[in-house]
């Protein structure tokens, strides 16, 4: 049982600080309790990121995003119990309280059930021509170019292989017999890997036009020249939880105008707001995708991930959008390539 002392604060303390004590603790929850120990919430790192896309200030009071309803068991229950009660309901973490609703423990689902294998497939997009990390990638295609110890493409695969996924399918072109001699069939990393040839470049979702057979589970696509500590498994609970044909990870980009922005009504001004900073989200480059996706994806013709979101929303199918807050970094440029190297030891070694 996790002690709920370490992941617990009050309910006027900020968002900012539950995403520390939801980081500190590891396992995606923060309790929310009064002076009494009495049970007033809790917020998941899910909360968090609609929170976020709400536009909630990270300095708001976490009560504004926690959920005030929480499902609770008795300290009394069994383990047998408790693992139903959670695979009902879908939930990870489960608060424990006393008759006068005051907590007394967390139990969380992984520490009570051995880790089950994923069967998601993950496929991965290498094909790339890395052209703006040229000389760098003349003699090395850009997901083989390594960045601490080990190349870009081989700390993805271990990111997911720690969340339990096992099937990769890699999209190479450039180079690709270099990224086949390094991975082989995977089995080095206790994974199943396969190959898609593209023979002409295909965009980034073009090339699940040529995957060998339509998967029964939801897959995850993800570009790859990305390094980051995203939770795929976190990622995939949010796709399920809101019953999406696809979901893109997003993140937070800011722009500082330069210059005082004129506010005006026709010819008449009402303000002046000096360097506002615009906040948008962008593509990050992973993506949830269910089986049905794949009819709206021509076949071996160049066609980019947007251009598949757009044509689904535009047949009426819902997509969501999944905030990454952790670290994310894009490998596509040389400033790129030398900071990840910087920070390569202290974010993927700790």
């Amino acid at each position: 049982m996790t002690d709920w002392r370490q992941i617990s604060i009050r309910p006027d303390q900020t968002i900012r600080e539950a995403l520390e004590v939801i980081d500190e603790g590891a396992i995606q929850i923060a309790i929310i309790a009064d002076e009494q120990d009495r049970l007033q919430g809790v917020v998941t790192d899910g909360d968090i990121r609609r929170g976020i896309l709400e536009d909630f200030d990270l300095d708001t009071p976490v009560s504004s995003v926690m959920n005030e309803e929480p499902i609770t068991v008795r300290l009394q229950e069994d383990r047998e119990s408790l693992i139903d009660t959670m695979r009902a309901r879908r939930i990870h973490q489960i608060p424990l309280v006393d008759r006068e609703g005051r907590v007394v423990g967390v139990e969380v689902l992984d520490d009570l059930i051995e880790p089950e294998a994923r069967q998601n497939p993950v496929v991965l997009m290498a094909g790339g021509l890395g052209t703006r990390l040229r000389p760098l990638t003349e003699d090395c295609p850009k997901p083989l170019l390594e960045v601490g110890d080990k190349p870009i493409l081989e700390t993805i695969l271990e990111g997911f292989i720690a969340h339990g996924f096992h099937r990769f399918y890699v999209s190479v072109n450039y180079k690709a017999g270099m990224i086949e001699d390094y991975f082989g069939d995977g089995s080095d990393w206790g994974v199943d890997i396969s190959y898609v040839h593209e023979e002409e470049r295909l965009g980034t979702a073009g090339p699940l036009s040529l995957l060998p057979e339509r998967p029964s589970e939801s897959m995850i696509v993800m570009n790859g020249d990305l390094l980051t500590k995203l939770n795929y498994a976190h990622l995939l609970d949010f796709h399920r939880e809101h019953g999406a044909a696809a979901t893109m990870c997003v993140r937070e980009h800011e722009i500082q105008v330069p210059y005082g922005v004129i506010e005006t009504d026709d010819q008449y001004m009402e303000g002046i707001e000096e360097k506002p900073t615009e906040r948008n989200f962008v593509n990050a480059g992973i993506y949830v995708l269910e089986p049905e996706t794949l009819d709206y994806v021509p076949e071996s013709e160049f066609f980019d991930m947007p251009d598949l979101f757009k044509r689904l929303i535009d047949r009426g199918k819902s997509a969501t959008v999944f905030p990454v807050r952790e670290y994310w970094q894009d490998v596509g440029r040389k400033e790129d390539f030398h900071r990840v190297n910087g920070e390569y030891e202290e974010v993927f070694d700790e």
